[in-house]
């Protein structure tokens, strides 16, 4: 209480004053409230948040919703890494953090998990809107009971979420480009590869492929780009259609994979034996990275899966228990990774 109280003597004002502008409620002045800020900003105060939150007795939940761990990729055991962090840091407070996950080749698990949530006593939402509609009629029911929710990963624009916490996709994919630039000449054939079975759901990796070619459209460059969905994401599918689609187009000179499961076209060109096109795909993961080692993979796109979870939790922390203001969006850093680099890259 002593530091309230030196607060309220350099404001003169009382301590209840105090306490009003520390829990953001109405009642003083603007004027007031920003002498009261600043002078809690001069003295770095910080509140006892958990001995308010233990007098509180209450109980907070957050539900977390997003896929699975895989065989066909690992990339969700970060995300879910960073979420145990937060949960660890922040359970003292009488946080409770639920777990639902979904399997990301079937949007009929999302629905499944968003019902489950709802009939919980849920405070806050951290999740992965995979798939736009579902995603879309979930988050409606959560804005009309009051619930915030924290998209991470990838975003869906104009929706009233508390935050976004992920990589800038638009970026993402130009950069991709513009790496594909440096290696390519003005007539070398490009592929871009989207690895889902829920291909028209998974608008993240459309996003990247959009802005992928308009880096090239942008800068006026001619070269031919070309696109494959591949909708059966098993390993012997994918080299099944690769094996087609370089028959095809023998003159590729560069493989843009829009998502993590570059691997499996990094095992196609091992298995094959094809060294002379560039390969550029997604994320931090072991199978990648052996890939990349070899020489097989040329780079890997990074954006911190695991810093987006524990972000997302602490930003359900920092609006419900703290009752400060969340930034609304929170883009990860694009990192380039290379085979000189990755033993130095912190996810």
């Amino acid at each position: 209480m002593s530091g309230v109280k030196e607060i309220a003597r350099r404001a003169n004002v009382s301590i209840a004053t105090v306490d009003r502008v520390i829990h953001n409620r109405s009642g003083v002045s603007e004027k007031t409230k920003n002498n009261i800020l600043a002078i809690i900003k001069d003295l770095d105060y910080q509140p006892n948040i958990l001995a308010r939150r233990l007098a509180s007795k209450k109980l907070l939940h957050f539900a977390i919703l997003i896929p699975a761990i895989s065989q066909e990729t690992e990339f969700w055991k970060a995300p879910l890494s960073g979420i145990e962090q937060a949960e660890s840091e922040i359970k003292q407070y009488g946080i409770k953090i639920e777990k639902y996950f979904f399997d990301q080749n079937d949007k009929s698990t999302f629905v499944k998990q968003t019902k489950k949530i709802l009939k919980s006593e849920v405070d806050g939402i951290l999740l992965a809107p995979s798939f736009i509609e579902e995603s879309l009629e979930f988050t409606k029911v959560c804005q009309y009971f009051k619930i915030p929710y924290v998209f991470i990963n990838s975003d869906i624009p104009n929706q009233d979420s508390l935050c976004y916490i992920g990589p800038d996709l638009f970026q993402s994919g130009y950069l991709s480009a513009h790496l594909t630039n440096y290696a390519v000449d003005k007539n070398g054939k490009i592929l871009i590869i989207n690895i889902s079975r829920e291909m028209d759901n998974y608008h993240h990796l459309l996003r990247k492929e959009e802005s992928f070619k308009a880096y090239f459209r942008d800068n006026h460059k001619n070269n031919e780009i070309i696109k494959a969905d591949i909708r059966q994401t098993d390993y012997q599918s994918v080299a099944t259609k690769l094996k087609e689609l370089l028959t095809i187009h023998q003159d590729v000179k560069a493989i843009f994979v829009t998502n993590s499961r570059v691997s499996s076209v990094a095992r196609f060109f091992e298995e094959a034996e094809i060294k002379h096109i560039l390969l550029i795909g997604y994320d931090f993961l072991n199978e990648n990275i052996e890939y990349l080692k070899k020489g097989v993979i040329d780079f890997l796109i990074c954006q911190k899966p695991q810093e987006q979870g524990y972000k997302g939790i602490m930003a359900l922390y920092q609006n419900l228990v703290l009752n400060t203001a969340v930034d609304k969006a929170y883009f990860m850093p694009i990192d380039i990774i290379t085979r000189e680099n990755y033993k130095f890259y912190r996810n």
